[in-house]
């Protein structure tokens, strides 16, 4: 596998590269990670990382021009790694490892199967790195779609809508997508956590009032993750529910936000925690009455709501056929991007606790039917015999 990423970080596509690639384990295959120098080694993985450059040591999350020095290193260590290993099949993650694992897969003769995430143009354009319908965007359009249309045997993706995306915005053949949603470890993620003097504690370990009602979010914070929106919402909630509390859980830019938070007067209803461990997340989403997901980027997956079903916790969110695909008809929905509906959702859900008891009950149901890991393992197993059948033999089997 070929991770354009810090891997392991707690945020969304390193955890779905930890599912697969675990997954894949306990389905008897051999798997190797190549990734950047940053990142958490994740006991039972192989993991082989680049060099350092000496001007960038910190983390780095979506778009940076820093990136391209990483992806470079990265193409030496892939490079160092396949000849070493010979590996049957090359998984690139997102574009870059798409791209990187295209010119390894012709160096070696080995098929490459892309990991789709997300559109790598609107990424950059959610990130603020390029502007959409700029010089710089539109050659980064064109790259996106020869990688997408030529430099794989096979893609697998998140989401029918990406399905929907490739074929439509870059014709790629529909025959060589194949939908592998993310995955959820619903023996972790589960209701019940906690015992009530449990969450009490912890809720006065962080500061947060007794009698509060908790809203929870867990990821990356970000303009494109609906941050901002969140905050303003808060406000909204606050003014006419002062028991109100949200728990914001994840990183970077916790000194900003809080900022923004005590500038909207919502300070003493909100908490930053920073980056919650991976394996710390069952407990912190425990703390919950509901969840949130105010993501706004319409082609990314949302893995962090398959954490949220599994935990039973009923959850508001924006109307997009991503959310739709992961939450069914229990999903709570609203306009994209309407801040006044996102509150008037999540005031109605926190005032209705027999409501949010049913569709959390619903929502913990349809997690551990449609998304466990044990189907990850399946698609891909299906996935490679399948680029295997159409490559090469190889010359030492």
């Amino acid at each position: 596998m070929i991770a354009p990423t810090s891997f392991f970080s707690d945020y969304g596509c390193p955890v779905r590269i930890l599912e697969e690639a675990r997954a894949l384990q306990q389905g008897g295959h051999r798997v190797s990670i190549v990734t950047y120098r940053n990142g958490r080694d994740v006991d039972g993985l192989a993991i082989h990382r680049t060099l350092p450059i000496p001007w960038r040591h910190g983390y780095e999350v979506g778009s940076s021009r820093h990136k391209l020095a990483f992806d470079a290193l990265l193409s030496l260590s892939a490079l160092r790694a396949a000849l070493r290993l010979r590996p049957d099949v090359i998984h690139g993650h997102m574009h870059e490892g798409a791209l990187i694992g295209a010119v390894l897969a012709r160096l070696t003769g080995r098929p490459l199967v892309f990991d789709f995430q997300g559109s790598l143009s609107s990424e950059m354009v959610d990130h603020g790195f390029v502007r959409e319908g700029g010089p710089w965007h539109r050659a980064v359009r064109r790259l996106e779609g020869w990688i997408d249309r030529h430099g794989a045997s096979a893609i697998v993706t998140s989401s029918g809508h990406a399905v929907s995306h490739l074929t439509s915005a870059f014709g790629v053949p529909a025959d060589r997508i194949h939908v592998l949603p993310d995955t959820v470890d619903a023996s972790r993620f589960r209701p019940g956590l906690l015992s009530a003097a449990e969450r009490a504690a912890a809720l006065q370990a962080l500061g947060i009032p007794a009698g509060r009602r908790i809203v929870v979010y867990l990821g990356l914070l970000a303009r494109h993750q609906g941050t901002n929106l969140l905050l303003h919402a808060t406000a909204m909630l606050v003014a006419e529910r002062p028991d109100v509390h949200v728990l914001v859980m994840g990183f970077p830019g916790t000194d900003v936000y809080n900022a923004r938070a005590e500038a909207l007067g919502v300070a003493g209803h909100t908490t930053f925690t920073g980056r919650v461990p991976y394996e710390d997340a069952p407990a912190r989403l425990a703390l919950g009455d509901l969840a949130v997901a105010p993501k706004i980027s319409t082609t990314e997956g949302s893995g962090k709501l398959l954490n949220y079903m599994a935990m039973g916790l009923p959850t508001v969110t924006f109307d997009t056929a991503v959310n739709r695909e992961y939450l069914g008809d229990d999903g709570i929905y609203t306009p994209l991007g309407d801040v006044d509906r996102l509150a008037g959702a999540i005031g109605a859900l926190l005032d209705d606790p027999a409501r949010r008891a049913a569709i959390g009950g619903r929502l913990r149901e349809r997690a551990v039917a449609r998304f466990d890991g044990a189907r990850a393992a399946e698609v891909l197993s299906a996935v490679y015999d399948e680029v295997l059948g159409r490559a090469a033999p190889r010359e030492d089997r």
